[in-house]
């Protein structure tokens, strides 16, 4: 397709039929305007060995007009691109927000990923300057160093107190014109295979993000949220730092996710709502297996998404902790969050969409967009026929940066396609609700039939002895692919794969059933929690010539 139909149609997918009452300040710059006198709580920070700092709104108003002034005496300016190479600290938190009130482009680096893929990001994110924390000085030293094509990009080492580097004397010179279209964060996808591609997002995706969940969740001036992920990915910094900033209320971030102390932070903080993934679930759900049970009395409900749950973690953990999980679903491309399970559902409703239908509900689309199922010729679907989620609205991304053919792949409908399998079931109300059945790519193609991963890790979890397993599709000779389970033991349990393969095959069929039993340490995760199957299919190779029978 030519550039201007192509246009048109992410055009049509950064609309929405749903109407939208103007957002109460134009852009970021003026979010923080309107924050700058309040002398509240906005921020508090707890390092992996609890020493703890605060921050009101009034003095990280102040800490971020000096860190701009900072960038803008080297030299950066409206859509210039820097790169945070950091932990979760609360600097970094401060370095967004001034790259935001300048019109600059913040590209986070997941420090997860390998130096190569890291030079390729600060490559092609066209990155500037680098705001390197002391302990990762060596590593991207090493990084620039081999790759010479780098030499252009200028680093910051982050050590100390911030005053190191916001004692810069001058006047500070804003744009103009509203930033509300303006590039806010390019966010690179953390795939398994192939570069990363980078997802650009506006001002105004993160604050209409924002403005959908803090509406759904009932946050405001005297919300208190937590923050226990990564905030170089959307999760953490839409869901636990942007939409508390946007409501008035207040935020602690966490330097790390720690199992042991989970509970005790959120109880000593006030915390109200946190943001987890389903793997953060499954090791709260370990660690008091054997127990006395926390005190929650603060927490009213925790959301979570951006990975696989199952109906088993789930479960467990509602009825372990007695607090709801509100689950949802979205992605980079979205901003962040497109759909959760309403907060007001009575205890049986909320039951039924989360046990009743193989997987737990992903929930209702939220005002920001608009969510339908499509074939692959992007024909609308039914009620409960299976295709793939799609997702059109203002909180859709501009684009992939510099990546046409992804562009044109991505919105050849004229809505974004998820690249998620789904389908979704109408309440008594007419409201849908949307469940994911897996990655399109993640598909098991067994002897032509498409089988979703997701429906059978649900199965493969109650097996007995199983503290995680996850369904992988490995070459076959006889079927194209077959079936295996990966799976990490509980402790103490013994390796019985006949009563793990025995369990499966009693609750779904042949064709589904794992044929083998792969056993591992832990499952690999990206840093936000998905599954990848694909560093493990390896280990099945040697099955790859065997007929299985029933």
């Amino acid at each position: 397709m030519d550039f201007q139909e192509l246009q048109q149609k992410i055009d049509h997918a950064r609309d929405t039929s749903n109407e939208l009452s103007p957002l109460p300040v134009k852009d970021i710059p003026g979010l923080l305007e309107l924050r700058s006198d309040n002398e509240g709580n906005y921020l508090t920070y707890i390092d992996e060995n609890d020493n703890r700092t605060e921050v009101s709104y009034a003095e990280f108003y102040q800490l971020v007009i000096k860190c701009a002034r900072f960038m803008q005496n080297h030299g950066l300016s409206h859509g210039d691109r820097i790169a945070t190479i950091s932990h979760n600290h609360w600097h970094t938190v401060v370095q967004y927000f001034a790259a935001w009130l300048l019109g600059l482009v913040v590209v986070p680096i997941n420090l997860g990923e390998g130096d190569e893929r890291i030079a390729y990001i600060l490559e092609n994110g066209e990155v500037e300057l680098a705001f390197v924390r002391t302990e990762y000085r060596e590593r991207f030293r090493g990084i620039l160093e081999s790759h010479k094509y780098l030499k252009n990009v200028e680093w910051i080492v982050c050590e100390g107190e911030i005053e190191n580097f916001t004692r810069e004397k001058g006047d500070l010179e804003l744009p103009d014109d509203t930033l509300s279209d303006s590039e806010a964060l390019i966010v690179f996808t953390s795939g398994t295979t192939g570069p990363p591609k980078g997802v650009v997002l506006s001002q105004r995706n993160l604050l209409e993000d924002a403005r959908s969940i803090a509406d759904w969740h009932n946050i405001d001036d005297e919300t208190r949220m937590m923050c226990v992920l990564p905030i170089h990915h959307v999760n953490g910094t839409i869901v636990t730092l942007m939409t508390p900033f946007f409501a008035g209320g207040s935020a602690v971030l966490n330097q790390k996710f720690r199992t042991s102390r989970f509970f005790s932070i959120i109880k000593e903080e006030g915390v109200q709502i946190v943001s987890v993934v389903p793997t953060l679930l499954q090791y709260l759900n370990n660690y008091y297996s054997d127990k006395e049970m926390p005190d929650t009395s603060t927490l009213k409900h925790v959301i979570c998404g951006a990975g696989p749950l199952t109906i088993k973690v789930a479960e467990t953990f509602e009825s372990r902790f007695d607090i709801p999980i509100i689950h949802g679903y979205g992605l980079s491309e979205t901003t962040c969050y497109s759909c959760f399970l309403p907060i007001d559902l009575d205890e049986e409703e909320h039951k039924k969409w989360i046990s009743d239908y193989g997987y737990p509900s992903i929930g209702v689309p939220i005002p920001a967009n608009d969510m339908a199922i499509h074939d692959e010729d992007g024909k609308e679907l039914e009620e409960e026929e299976r295709g793939e989620i799609v997702i059109r609205g203002v909180n859709v991304m501009i684009e992939y940066y510099n990546n046409r053919e992804a562009n044109e792949e991505t919105f050849k409908n004229g809505w974004f396609r998820s690249g998620d399998e789904g389908f979704y079931v109408n309440d008594e109300k007419g409201r849908p609700y949307f469940f994911i059945t897996g990655r399109l790519k993640e598909l098991i193609i067994r002897g032509g039939v498409n089988l979703a991963p997701l429906e059978i890790d649900e199965v493969i979890n109650k097996a007995p002895g199983v503290k995680a397993g996850i369904a992988v599709g490995f070459e076959n000779d006889w079927y194209g692919e077959e079936v295996g389970a990966y799976v990490e033991l509980k402790e103490g349990a013994e390796e019985d794969e006949e009563a793990i393969l025995d369990y499966c095959r009693e609750h779904l069929p042949f064709s589904k059933s794992p044929k083998v039993v792969v056993f591992g340490d832990q499952i690999p995760v990206t840093s936000t929690g998905k599954y990848q199957r694909r560093k493990v299919i390896h280990h099945f190779e040697q099955w790859k010539d065997v007929q299985f029978k029933s």
